[in-house]
């Protein structure tokens, strides 16, 4: 993405801030702007934007009561139809953001089933980087078909942004490998950001979106429903995720994934991810080194 398209989404973003936070936002240096990663509010205290990894202040204090109005916005106005995710403790919000919140759980039957008093939020700058993946997604293949691979980085690498770019180009098809069939699960509502059953985020022409489903329960419905070639998913963290995942290698369909990991010879010292690497799920990672415009991405075998 351009510097002046990232400044332009850090705007987008800040409109739904309420005014009083949307002026502070917008005070804020164009430099500073391009290279800002989300908003960060919590009652009582200042509301700041992360930076290369660092919080900046900006000086307002933020109120409950402009918390309440923030998750509104986000919402459009209507919580209850957006209770699903809510109650996982985010919201998708329209143009392709994402707005992570924190409050008192509301519990019922052992389940969170509501967030009341908000407490703190993070206005998430999500921004599409067109074109990132063009040089690694001709590389994933192997005698005219895609081998399944994994997306490594440390947390806050650019594993989505890579991803999103990846399911995309896929989905597409290029000069030397055609359009694949690609199932994606955006289970934290991330990577397509779906608002009103539209992608907000380009995913491609063949990619179909199965949002707000833990990958243990979507991958199943995908092989019985869609018939992919492709199933992508972010961030493996559980062991039954990893089951689903073996079972979708089993039927011969291929999996694009990521996993917190500088690298294969850490992730193999992870025991979580044992049975990946015993069975020989992923042929190929893509590791990520550096830092915002200065990523690097390097195609590995993993064996």
């Amino acid at each position: 993405m351009e510097r002046s398209d990232r400044t332009r989404r850090y705007e987008e973003a800040a409109r739904f801030l309420p005014p009083r936070l949307r002026r502070a936002a917008l005070e804020l240096g164009e430099t500073e702007r391009a290279r800002a990663e989300e908003f960060r509010l919590r009652a009582g205290k200042c509301m700041s934007v992360l930076v290369g990894g660092e919080e900046r202040s900006l000086g307002m204090i933020v109120t409950p009561e402009e918390l309440e109005t923030l998750c509104d916005a986000a919402a459009d106005f209507s919580r209850y139809a957006c209770m699903d995710s809510l109650r996982q403790g985010y919201l998708p919000v329209r143009g392709g953001f994402r707005l992570g919140v924190c409050g008192s759980a509301v519990m019922k039957d052992g389940v969170v089933s509501n967030l009341t008093r908000i407490s703190s939020a993070a206005l998430r700058i999500s921004c599409e980087r067109k074109g990132i993946a063009r040089e690694i997604a001709p590389r994933l293949f192997r005698g005219g078909g895609f081998c399944s691979t994994l997306i490594l980085s440390p947390p806050g690498g650019g594993k989505t942004t890579l991803l999103r770019d990846l399911v995309r180009l896929l989905s597409t098809g290029g000069d030397t490998f055609p359009a694949q069939r690609v199932a994606l699960i955006d289970e934290r509502s991330e990577v397509a950001v779906m608002t009103g059953g539209q992608a907000q985020m380009d995913v491609g022409a063949h990619t179909d979106v199965l949002d707000g489903c833990p990958k243990a329960l979507a991958i199943p419905m995908l092989l019985r429903a869609m018939n992919p070639q492709i199933i992508a998913v972010d961030e493996i963290t559980l062991r039954r995720d990893i089951e689903a995942v073996l079972l979708a290698s089993g039927c011969g369909v291929r999996i694009l994934a990521t996993i917190h990991a500088a690298d294969v010879s850490e992730l193999r010292q992870k025991p979580l991810f044992r049975p990946l690497m015993d069975e020989r799920v992923f042929p190929l990672c893509v590791r990520i080194e550096g830092d915002g415009e200065n990523r690097v991405y390097t195609v590995e075998a993993t064996e």
